[in-house]
């Protein structure tokens, strides 16, 4: 869920941005053992691989967010298979350029960023984004629990704006789609936004729209409502 909720006005009016993938829950620990040696592993990967081959650059997010791109929790990494490809590449290059994953305390981001920044050249990310589109969509399951009619209305308040009715994203505005994500990194990314981890860089005007947004949920219990709501929206 990658940036998320406060310029609800800018939304509304201007049909501005975009709200995303996204979240870092309560008592989030930062990667694992494992997630780090995978890390390591990806880092190597693209700095022997083919900047033209995206099938062999894949190989090395494969050990973190799996050989179909379907995610690894226990990793903290997100399935990225129900995401637009334009969104995907702007993730990559916002990491690439520093303006996602800095905060000290964005700990998965600092480890994406450290990766992303081993792609070579723009080549190379629009080869390996190209390569997970071909992988096809496919929902996340959900996680979470919760009141999704509550949720509904929250989301047709607050997100819909930018991010579609049925959270399909909308390209025009900026705004990844929802629906099919992971909820649970849905979770971490709207707490990031909220809690300063992310959005917070000056170059990041999409990111700095959500953390505005992030403050419009009264509680917890509201934020998995509307996470739950748009996960039932998933194909």
């Amino acid at each position: 869920m990658g940036r998320v909720f406060g310029y609800r006005a800018a939304c509304r009016g201007v049909m501005l941005a975009w709200c995303s993938v996204l979240f870092a829950c309560a008592g989030d620990s930062g990667p694992s053992a494992d997630s780090q040696q995978a890390a390591s592993q990806a880092q190597q990967l693209l700095s022997s691989g083919s900047r033209a081959d995206g099938k062999a650059l894949y190989q090395a997010c494969a050990a973190c967010h799996g050989a179909q791109a379907e995610g690894n929790r226990a990793l903290g990494a997100p399935s990225l298979r129900n995401q637009q490809h334009w969104y995907l590449r702007r993730q990559l290059d916002q990491y690439r350029a520093g303006q996602r994953g800095s905060h000290p305390k964005d700990s998965y981001g600092q480890q994406m960023q450290a990766i992303a920044k081993t792609l070579p050249d723009d080549a190379a990310v629009e080869a390996v984004v190209s390569y997970i589109a071909g992988l096809g969509n496919k929902p996340a399951p959900a996680t979470l629990t919760g009141d999704a009619k509550r949720g509904a209305d929250y989301y047709s308040n607050l997100c819909g704006a930018c991010h579609g009715p049925n959270a399909e994203g909308l390209e025009l505005l900026q705004a990844p789609a929802l629906a099919g994500v992971d909820d649970w990194y849905l979770r971490r990314q709207f707490t990031h936004f909220r809690d300063g981890l992310r959005g917070a860089d000056q170059g990041d005007k999409y990111g700095y729209q959500m953390a505005m947004m992030a403050g419009s949920l009264p509680d917890e219990a509201v934020l998995d409502d509307v996470l739950v709501y748009i996960q039932s929206l998933a194909d």
